[in-house]
């Protein structure tokens, strides 16, 4: 149990007034007082422990003005049920930068959601374990984690951060936010609405319509875009993967039955996939400054209406995309498709239930009052507090139809999608980055509003509608395979130390790619032979086996924890 200076000073204070009021048959101490079932001193302390209280929270995965809590409408509501605010910073520049001169000060915020810096700040001993805390002042948060706690714990017995996503069940989105070949809705148009599944038939359609429109509002048309900036360059390297038949595991795939990791870095399927590109690239198709550009470069090439077709998570790409719908220009709107290399491929592009366990929010060594901070954090977890930040304030911001489910007006939709007011009311910044569930809340509505079928279905306007008809579908997400069950997914949510092997190779295995890729894809066809092979060489040079068996481990050791519940 953590107990401050001050909640001790309390404590003892506690104690001298109960012995005053003639409590002669309570024999507890100052740290035993909080525990007891005496009204009277039940209510003395729980006026000692609200007096004001305010933490330091920083996210360095999303840039958001900074604030504090209070000027929220979420957050004010918090502080007047817990007299707990938060001051609240977001990243800006380079993250392993502000977070290493964290470390080196050794000087923290109290609460730290670092994103892909978490190992830095767990290297430096910077998160303090939070085992007890949960124990004692966070109930609500227990059960919500409940069938996750082992994955949460760390080999020395620890929890130091708390994950967010811990699903109650799966709904599948309505609108595909992960990954998907993206085409030009005008380009389904043109030739009346195809069924494509292939990579063949994907690149027959963009040729078709380049050859008959090389130039929209008078700009050439781009037939195909990657995106290979900075860390994103898994939105290249992923692909072959995907075209295979299987999730987002990282770098490498499972085999359904043995359960083996595999990299896919060195396969066939990469292969078949990167001179799919140099092929399209020597017909003049292949953007060829995909390579050089940056994310905001890529982002204005999805948004100027003169792309036909790219590969991306809808998440990384969305802010894009949507600016077609926000201009009304919804033809030039994209609609994301399960590509396969063939028939035969069953597709998983959908997400199967899944619990990221390499990212997280903590509390810091620097932290005064754990406690307050734990009991926060237990609040957020109450089902109706997520209810409230996901959802918000009945009659306001959604409805309750006579069978207890949840939806809203048109109006309550554009004005909760409208970012400056999502801003002041709290969605932007308690939605996500704090303890989350997902799924389905215990009355069967969905936890989010973009998977409730009667909020999506009053997002689609008259040209949407006009698509999902064509298609026979009543989402845009029906158009792709149920997800597969995989108990261990995703694997790249796997612990990796730093400096450990597996980093290493992640990292060289990157380097390698960066190199060759560029020239597998824009080099004539007559060289793509050769630089493959000389691709493959190098990557056989790193210890593969050694990945490979790390990985393996990690997916059976998560099968045996299913399997064990």
């Amino acid at each position: 149990m953590f107990i401050s200076k001050k909640n001790f000073f309390l404590c003892l204070a506690l104690a001298l007034m109960l012995a005053l009021v003639a409590c002669s048959g309570d024999d507890t101490s100052g740290d035993e007082s909080s525990d007891t079932n005496d009204d009277s001193s039940s209510e003395e302390e729980a006026t000692a422990d609200n007096e004001p209280f305010t933490f330091s929270y920083f996210n360095g995965s999303t840039t958001l003005p900074n604030v504090n809590s209070r000027e929220t409408t979420i957050g004010a509501m918090f502080e007047e049920e817990l007299n707990t605010t938060v001051d609240m910073e977001y990243i800006t520049g380079d993250l392993n930068t502000r977070i290493g001169t964290m470390v080196a000060s050794g000087q923290y915020p109290d609460v730290i959601e670092p994103n892909e810096a978490i190992d830095a700040l767990l290297d430096a001993e910077a998160f303090i374990p939070l085992n007890d805390l949960i124990d004692e002042y966070a109930p609500d948060l227990k059960a919500l984690y409940e069938p996750y706690l082992d994955a949460m714990t760390h080999e020395d017995g620890n929890i130091y951060y708390i994950p967010m996503g811990a699903d109650q069940g799966f709904i599948p989105p309505a609108n595909q936010d992960q990954g998907a070949f993206w085409i030009q809705r005008e380009v389904l148009r043109e030739f009346d609405y195809p069924e494509i599944t292939t990579l063949d038939e994907y690149f027959d359609l963009i040729e078709a319509y380049v050859e008959k429109y090389p130039e929209i509002d008078g700009a050439s048309t781009i037939g195909y875009t990657a995106l290979t900036y900075d860390w994103r360059f898994f939105a290249l390297s992923n692909v072959p993967n995907h075209l295979a038949g299987f999730p987002n595991d990282g770098g490498v795939w499972v085999d359904m039955d043995t359960h083996e990791a595999e990299i896919y870095a060195d396969k066939e399927e990469t292969r078949r996939y990167l001179e799919k590109l140099n092929e399209i690239n020597a017909k003049g198709l292949f953007d060829r400054e995909a390579f050089v550009a940056n994310y905001d470069e890529y982002l204005a090439k999805i948004s100027s209406g003169r792309l036909l077709g790219f590969f991306d998570y809808g998440w990384q790409a969305n802010v894009a995309m949507n600016v077609h719908r926000q201009d009304g220009d919804h033809y030039k709107e994209y609609m994301g498709l399960p590509i396969v290399f063939d028939e035969d491929i069953t597709d998983q592009y959908l997400d199967p239930p899944a619990f990221v366990t390499n990212r997280g929010v903590g509390i810091t060594t620097s932290a005064d009052n754990p406690e307050r901070i734990m009991e926060f954090f237990n609040h957020i977890a109450k089902e109706e507090t997520q209810k409230l930040v996901m959802w918000g304030i009945e009659g306001e911001t959604y409805e309750v139809d006579e069978d207890g489910m949840y939806y809203r007006t048109p109006e309550q939709i554009t004005m909760t999608e409208d970012e400056d007011w999502r801003q002041e009311f709290g969605f932007a910044y308690f939605e996500w980055y704090w303890p989350r569930g997902g799924g389905v809340f215990s009355d069967g509505n969905a936890w989010e509003p973009r998977r409730q079928p009667a909020v999506v279905q009053e997002t689609y306007n008259e040209v949407d509608r006009e698509f999902l008809d064509a298609y026979g579908l009543e989402t845009f997400t029906q158009i792709f395979a149920e997800p597969q069950d995989r108990p261990w997914y995703p694997t790249w949510s796997a612990n990796i130390e730093q400096g450990s092997d597996p980093e290493i190779f992640e990292q060289r295995l990157e380097d390698i790619q960066r190199d060759f890729f560029p020239r597998l894809v824009l080099s004539d066809p007559s060289e793509f032979d050769g630089i493959w092979e000389d691709y493959v060489a190098r990557v056989n040079e790193l210890d593969v086996e050694g990945y490979e068996a790390f990985f393996t481990e990690v997916v059976k050791s998560r099968v045996e924890a299913f399997e064990g519940e």
